[in-house]
């Protein structure tokens, strides 16, 4: 009997479909265990991906997709988050203390993608995760004015440097190195050892995720970051108007070249709301990111209003997801951050890092 009410267990379960995923909570992979004692059940779900604000509405999902067979009489439903490490690109070894890296990218500037950077590193970190960001931008760094940052970084060494933190996220920036308005005249072999200076000297502390804000186009700066930097999956901004949309199909093509996954697609601007009357329509064009997501295979991971608040706390240094944790802005971002790291989750784990060094000695 206990294999058959199991096996129907898994059943109904199948027939739930992740929304951050688009798989069944079966084929994802998520079922740890089912416990069976007569008509009562147990299940534990583990999800991949950092999802704090969405894990009692799976268990009550759950709880009363399985309660509706006449087979099951109770159901108690255990859902918890775990993220795992992911496999990088081919040749390059993880980072100490760094799970998964995350490139944040668009063909060109102009498209918020730094403000989408920061709200994403804020939205993870609220879901559950621990969380970093490096501001890859060499010659406009916006991060540290962003999540309200500045002054020298710590060193305790000499040699190695502390990230600053903010918002409860690690924050690493050439913008703390130099003063606000001294220009960056560097060539790109500067440019890039520079970044991979600051990515492998500062000491990161645990995080599951290392959001890295790319400078916008895809030149042999970020051509070479994507050969050195071992980079779990990108995510590519964009607007819905034509123009920035063939720069973005750029940037989309240079990760598929470097074998980088890309995880899916943001459109930011995709509306404006009036800030006087609330009224909202489509200033730079409509569904241009969806139909891009559909023609290169890849899910389109939200969409973002043009809201002079996410303009205005950005630059006041606490992000929409900081100043307003409770708005349908805020919460937008969050289910952006539950889309893409639970697409990273499908991927292949990285096996290098999952396990500890076991040494054997005689004593």
């Amino acid at each position: 009997m206990s294999e058959s009410v199991e096996q129907r267990v898994r059943n109904l379960l199948s027939t739930i479909i992740d929304p951050h995923s688009g798989q069944d909570l079966i084929s994802e992979g998520v079922m740890r265990g089912v416990g069976v004692d007569g008509d009562k059940v147990s299940v534990d779900i583990q999800l991949g991906y950092p999802a704090l604000s969405w894990q009692s509405t799976l268990s009550a999902q759950i709880k009363e997709t399985l309660e509706a067979d006449p087979a099951i009489a109770a159901a108690a439903v255990s859902v918890s988050c775990r993220v795992g490490a992911h496999r990088v690109q081919e040749g390059l070894t993880p980072l100490p203390n760094i799970r998964n890296v995350i490139a944040v990218a668009s063909g060109k500037g102009g498209v918020g993608k730094s403000t989408v950077a920061a709200n994403l590193a804020l939205a993870l970190r609220a879901e559950g995760a621990n969380v970093g960001i490096l501001d890859a931008d060499i010659y406009g760094p916006s991060q540290p004015r962003m999540l309200g940052l500045s002054g020298k970084p710590d060193t305790k060494d000499g040699s190695r440097i502390e990230p600053k933190l903010n918002h409860g996220i690690q924050v690493m920036s050439i913008g703390f190195l130099i003063e606000e308005d001294t220009p960056m005249i560097w060539r790109g072999p500067m440019v890039t050892q520079a970044l991979q200076q600051l990515l492998s000297d500062t000491n990161w502390v645990d995080l599951d995720y290392l959001i890295i804000d790319l400078p916008p186009g895809t030149g042999d700066i970020q051509l070479t970051l994507c050969q050195r930097v071992p980079v779990s999956g990108a995510v590519i901004v964009t607007t819905p108007q034509d123009i920035a949309l063939l720069d973005a199909r750029k940037a989309l093509k240079m990760f598929e070249k470097v074998n980088v996954p890309v995880l899916g697609i943001i459109e930011n601007m995709s509306t404006h709301i009036c800030s006087n009357c609330g009224h909202e329509e489509h200033v730079f064009g409509e569904g241009g990111g969806a139909r891009m997501a559909e023609q290169y295979e890849v899910p389109m991971l939200g969409s973002l209003p043009l809201d002079i608040r996410i303009r205005e706390q950005a630059d006041g240094g606490t992000p929409t997801v900081a100043a307003m944790p409770e708005s349908d802005l805020a919460a937008r971002y969050r289910e952006i951050a539950r889309n893409t790291s639970a697409r990273l989750a499908l991927q292949a784990r990285n096996k290098a890092i999952q396990f500890p060094k076991i040494v054997i000695q005689n004593t």
